[in-house]
């Protein structure tokens, strides 16, 4: 395994660079005969898009997907779904003085002492434009779901962070502001931050909270397929993820047991959901949520000591178009990622048979 395929049953295997002629995929494990909304596809893909704001980056790129096989009158043919995303705005220059530089917090130096040679133009592979490739794979599987509802949304940026629990705020005002944060005062305040770090040439990071909705009983495997673990596994492959909680997390080791345990009432529901929707790795039918962490972005526009391909110590300028906060695009990267997992774990349960039923 390289690292570049994602599911077992419903896999996704990507390919590309940053600055190349062009980013695909293939999906493979998809059932046939699932009929399939382009736009909706094309709608997860606006919503990560470079340029889309401007509070992120001013990369203008349309990431239109062109769909190359596997799909046959806008129906699923069981067969490998090959696509494309052409680079069309790239523009290598902005990164002609990091050819022989490792830029502080990126994957420079590493693919340079694993492979012997980086593509150094906007991080090749280590890119998180990766990541579009994602949410194509994300977009398809979020259709396979049916009424399985998966939302995420900035729940923090830097200090400033949204005090309610999920169930306490309107998740269907997510789209409403460019930070994708469901409570329109904290928006504004995370907009103002976002703009004044963007201003001062610095970074910021923050949260992403996911609430999957609808999910049955069953979902997951022990000891080592645990749902949640896979999930965990899921999000920490995004790029600028350094930590995932489920539930109370790492609030809930400041309660008792007496505190936090959550109570089983009839038919199999809890009366508090600390677990997160998850017990011993397997849903238990309640809502599935979780927190995403994601540290500053790495790429500032203000001077750091670094060193050079000859271990020389040099200063590496901020140079290029790039988001001062990942977060706003981060989102449906994080819906997508939850979505893959969960068809892999739907067809283990229920095989392909099972998951088309959830069309009915």
């Amino acid at each position: 395994m390289n690292g570049n395929t994602f599911g077992k049953y419903f896999s996704l295997t990507t390919f590309g660079e940053s600055h190349g002629e062009a980013l695909g995929g293939i999906i493979d494990g998809c059932p046939s005969g699932i009929v399939l909304d382009m736009d909706a596809i094309q709608q997860e893909m606006n919503r990560r898009k470079p340029g889309q704001s401007t509070l992120v980056t001013q990369r203008k790129e349309a990431d239109q997907v062109r769909f190359l096989s596997g799909i046959f009158e806008g129906m699923t043919t069981g067969t490998p779904i090959g696509f494309t995303i052409e680079n069309t705005n790239s523009k290598s220059q902005d990164y002609a003085h990091i050819k022989q530089v490792y830029r502080p917090s990126h994957a420079d130096y590493v693919y340079d002492q694993k492979y012997g040679i980086r593509d150094y133009r906007g991080g090749g592979r280590s890119s998180a434009r990766e990541t579009a490739c994602r949410v194509v794979g994300g977009a398809l599987a979020k259709q396979l779901l049916g009424s399985v509802k998966i939302t995420a949304y900035v729940s923090a940026v830097g200090e400033i962070s949204v005090e309610q629990p999920y169930t306490a705020l309107d998740l269907q005002s997510i789209e409403s502001n460019a930070v994708r944060c469901p409570d329109a005062k904290v928006a504004l305040a995370m907009e103002h931050l976002i703009r004044q770090v963007k201003k001062e040439g610095d970074s910021v990071g923050g949260v992403i909270t996911c609430v999957v909705q609808g999910v049955p009983v069953g979902l997951g495997a022990p000891v080592f397929d645990k749902l949640d673990a896979e999930l965990a596994k899921a999000m920490l492959s995004i790029n600028a993820v350094k930590g995932v909680e489920f539930g109370s997390g790492f609030a809930g080791t400041q309660l008792r047991g007496s505190q936090h345990n959550d109570i089983l009432l009839p038919h199999g529901r809890t009366q508090t959901n600390h677990a997160g929707g998850i017990v011993g790795g397997i849903s238990n039918g309640m809502d599935i949520y979780f927190k995403v962490a994601f540290k500053p972005t790495a790429t500032i526009m203000k001077d750091q000591l670094s060193i050079n391909a000859k271990n020389e110590v040099v200063t590496v300028q901020g140079k290029g178009r790039h988001d001062a906060c990942v977060l706003p695009r981060a989102v449906p990267i994080v819906e997508a990622m939850t979505a893959l997992t969960l068809v892999d774990f739907f067809i283990e349960q229920y095989g392909k048979q099972g998951l088309k039923k959830l069309q009915e």
